[in-house]
């Protein structure tokens, strides 16, 4: 099967975006070919330059334009898309182009805690007012309701009642680290052709 180009959409720090990079960069099934970042002072672009990853820098206004989004698509021969804290929702003329094939990463075992503005602390906050004994991480495919696609995977972790919402963050992003680029491989492991736009 012909290597899979991935673009990886986030926002922020990019520490699910670099950790993709670098697992599947150095193999032979995928590549993390693109970043695309709706803030022009985050982080994660400085990631990128890092790795050797291109970017781009695409406002939210911009996100909305397919005239913008999908000759980037078309240039980086991008068959699968990875949201990985990307704030904006995805518009629908991106959903269509890529059917089950587009995923997003949620900090909380959906259905819990997701939907419209809950994300980052917001959701670590939530679980801990709610005296959650356990919350974990959410992989699943993208729709155009905000967290509402069908759950891929998800992994779970144990809360102590003396975790503080900072506590439950670290636990919740150790899962990330550890099984967010495994979970993606299996996906596109069981894709068995990925058409090209």
């Amino acid at each position: 099967m012909q290597r899979i180009n991935i673009a990886v959409f986030a926002s922020g720090d990019g520490s699910n975006f670099e950790n993709l990079a670098t697992y599947f960069n150095a193999g032979v099934l995928a590549c993390v070919s693109l970043l695309v970042c709706n803030k022009s002072d985050a982080y994660v672009l400085e990631r990128a330059r890092r790795l050797g990853v291109a970017s781009a820098v695409v406002t939210k206004a911009e996100l909305q334009q397919p005239e913008v989004v999908m000759p980037l698509m078309r240039r980086y021969d991008i068959g699968f898309v990875v949201l990985a804290g990307f704030l904006p929702l995805m518009p629908d003329y991106m959903i269509d182009a890529f059917p089950q094939r587009m995923v997003n990463i949620h900090p909380s075992l959906l259905p819990k805690y997701g939907g419209k503005g809950m994300w980052g602390h917001h959701v670590h906050e939530a679980v801990k007012a709610a005296g959650e004994t356990e919350t974990g991480m959410t992989v699943h495919w993208v729709t155009p309701q905000c967290d509402a696609g069908t759950v891929i995977a998800q992994r779970r972790v144990a809360l102590a009642p003396e975790d503080t919402a900072d506590d439950i963050a670290r636990k919740e992003h150790l899962l990330e680290m550890e099984h967010f680029p495994k979970i993606i491989e299996d996906v596109l492991n069981s894709l068995s052709d990925i058409p090209r736009l």
